[in-house]
Formats: structure tokens, sequence, C-alpha cells
């Protein structure tokens, strides 16, 4: 059995594990990550695309911003749109700042090829994972390696970053916490297909028939969404069908805009929740990304949620660990909390405001507050802030 002594186990190689491996480097402070999967498959791995202006301010900071600056595309807004209506909010004129598109597999290679240069150990494929004596002075992890041999981590702190399904979660709740959970009547059909953008800026529509949404990746590769049922079988939609419904409900036809359609290249239902657990951390282990909160991606928080509990956590740990100051780590879970809820409401209200749930009623009131939202700078500039993202420090 390979004892490897070290200041933080990092549970999870994603964008929060290898950023917060990243910020503690940088600052002396050493760090293992763990995680369950091949680099292969966490770095191809299609998630969000919208990165928040203070979370691309940051990675310039922390040295990881300049291929970022060259590549990614400034969103300066969004559209809002119902039969018959198409609004553009504009959050740099709203409040002074937008979003940029570049999807989280671009940044992650970022995080990657910046933990390669400071050379420190990262183990994938990993096997077993389990978190010992979080009460302890010196906490563990420990787990078997790609070629199966036993290893144990021995550290002063532990960052669990390995998501909804990780082993982190389970060991906070198993010994402390409380959860909080929304679970959403609906899912996602969405597909990535081999086709440009068939607008400048995301599109966000509401629709009698259901929710969609056209998002891209690149000038040559766009993502689009449709409002499904939970139980919904994917094989019995051909892509045909899901050309078909986006058209109508992002209104194809409509004014001088239309819908260009091309290949399928992945295709995938996606139910989801609401789910937050409080608090964030238990004796030394502290959570931060998914492990400790997932949102639905109306509002395009979940990676910059991640990324703005790793930009707290990182200088708590070497406060702690390095200068012997625990007050921030202390502090970690309350100031984390703030921005969570913050967030989880944003994305349930958006969430709520778009999606149908087959009741008339609600429906009216939807087309009644995108009106108000779309005519009313004060609600336009209350959506624009959530939306562009709220100072990491909040």
């Amino acid at each position: 059995m390979q004892t490897i002594e070290t200041d933080v186990a990092i549970i999870g190689a994603g964008p929060a594990g290898l950023l917060l491996s990243h910020l503690l480097g940088r600052e002396g402070v050493h760090s293992v990550v763990v995680e369950r999967r091949s680099r292969a498959y966490v770095e191809s791995r299609i998630r969000a695309g919208i990165l928040e202006s203070a979370v691309v301010d940051l990675l310039d900071e922390v040295g990881l911003g300049a291929r970022l600056r060259d590549e990614a595309f400034l969103h300066k807004g969004i559209y809002l749109q119902w039969p018959g209506e198409r609004h553009h909010l504009d959050f740099v004129e709203l409040v002074g700042r937008g979003v940029f598109l570049y999807g989280q597999s671009e940044l992650q290679l970022d995080l990657a090829r910046a933990r390669d240069e400071q050379g420190q150990a990262l183990y994938y494929e990993a096997a077993d994972v389990t978190l010992h004596d979080l009460d302890a002075e010196a906490p563990s992890v420990t787990f078997l390696d790609a070629g199966g041999e036993p290893v144990t981590l021995r550290a002063r702190a532990v960052a669990g970053c390995d998501g909804k399904h990780g082993p982190s979660r389970q060991a906070l709740l198993a010994a402390a916490g409380t959860t909080y959970r929304r679970d959403y009547p609906f899912a996602w059909l969405g597909i990535l297909a081999q086709v440009a953008p068939s607008t400048d800026e995301l599109i966000y529509a509401w629709h009698p028939d259901g929710f969609a949404l056209h998002s891209m990746r690149s000038p040559t590769v766009s993502r689009l969404y449709l409002q499904v049922d939970l139980d919904t079988d994917l094989e019995a939609w051909s892509d045909e069908q899901i050309w078909d419904a986006l058209a109508v409900r992002l209104g194809a036809g409509q004014g001088d805009w239309s819908l260009e359609r091309g290949p399928v290249l992945d295709r995938a239902v996606l139910p989801f929740a609401s789910f937050v657990v409080a608090p964030m951390r238990h004796g030394r282990l502290f959570l931060a990304g998914d492990a400790a909160h997932t949102v639905p991606p109306t509002g395009a928080k979940g990676l910059n949620l991640a990324v703005a509990d790793v930009a707290l956590l990182g200088p708590a740990l070497v406060a702690w660990l390095r200068d012997g100051d625990r007050g921030l780590a202390d502090a970690y879970s309350d100031t984390a909390l703030r921005r969570v809820w913050r967030s989880t409401h944003f994305s349930w209200w958006m969430t709520t405001m778009l999606h149908r749930v087959g009741d008339d009623f609600d429906a009216q009131l939807q087309r009644t507050q995108l009106a108000m939202t779309t005519s009313s700078p004060a609600h336009a500039a209350a959506l624009a802030e959530s939306y562009a993202g709220l100072p990491i420090g909040f």
C-alpha cells in the first residue's frame, strides 16, 4: 500500500477540483487530486458554456484566462421570446457587464494543462474512494489507483469537488447536514448539432407546447433544448421531429429569423432538480460545486457557482493551513451559501417563468411576467444582474 502525505486531498478533477488545486499550488499549499473517471472522459464532457464576467476576471488573475480571452465569445445579453414577441435584453446596457461563451470542456483543458505544469499528483480512474476521520486532525482518503493498487492520502483537509453522485456529499450527509430539494416535473431533450448558430445570442422561448432554448458551442456547433416529459423515450423522437418542434417553439419564420438545421451529433434527455446541502462543511471536509448544490441549467449558474465556491475555499485553506488563521475556513459555508441560495432562487425563477406545466392560470402569469421583464427597465436589470453574475464574494 502506498501512503502519501499532502495538505489537501481533493476529490474530483472537474473544473472545481482542478481550479482549487491551481489556487492552492500558487500559494505553496500542496494537494493531490483523485478522480474516478479517466482523463479523456473528464476532458470530453459536454457541459455548461456560459461564464460570468467575475469568473473570467478571476481566471485572468490566476493566469488561466489567456486562451479564454482569445477564443471566447462575449455575449451582451439574451433574447426572451413568446409567440408573437421577441425582446433583447442588453446586459451591458442594463448592468455594465455581459457573459462569455466558452465551453466547460475548453476550460477543463486549460485547467488540466496548468496542473500538468505545476507537476502536482493527480490520480485518474480511482476506484473505491472512501473518506475517513473527517473530525480528526489528520483525515485520510483511501482508494485503488488505475492499476488496482491501494493508496492512502493523509491530509490536513479534504475538499469534496466530486459532484452530486460522489462520496463527499454522502460522507457529509452521513455525519451532519440538511438537504433542501426541489424536483421539477419536466426534463430537457438536448441536442448538439453540426450547424452554425441561427442567432447571435441565446434565445429563451416560452411556448404553449413547452420551453425551448437556442444556445451554441462554437461558430459551427449549436446546442438546442426542448422541454419534454420526464418519462420521454429518446428513441421516440427522430431528428426531424426534434428540429420541427424547435422551429415551432423558437418561432422560425417570425420576422426575418429562421432556424438552420444540421446533423445531430449527440442527444440526451436531461431531468433536473434544485438541491442544496447545508452546511457545506463538516470537520475537515469542505464541499464545493455540484457536491454541495445543483441548480436547473436555465439560469446558467452551475459552473459559475462551482468557481465561486473555490474562489472562497482556496484562500480559506491557504490562510488556515499555511498561516494558521482559520477564520475564513470557519466562515466558508455561511459565506458560500449566501451566493448559492441567491443563484438557486434565480435558477428557480427562470425555470418557473419559462416552462409550461399544463396549467392555463400559470401560463397567463408567465406571460405577464415575461411582458413585465421585457418592458420594465427595473425588472430587466434584475434579471441581467443575476444572469451576468454577482461579485464572487457576494
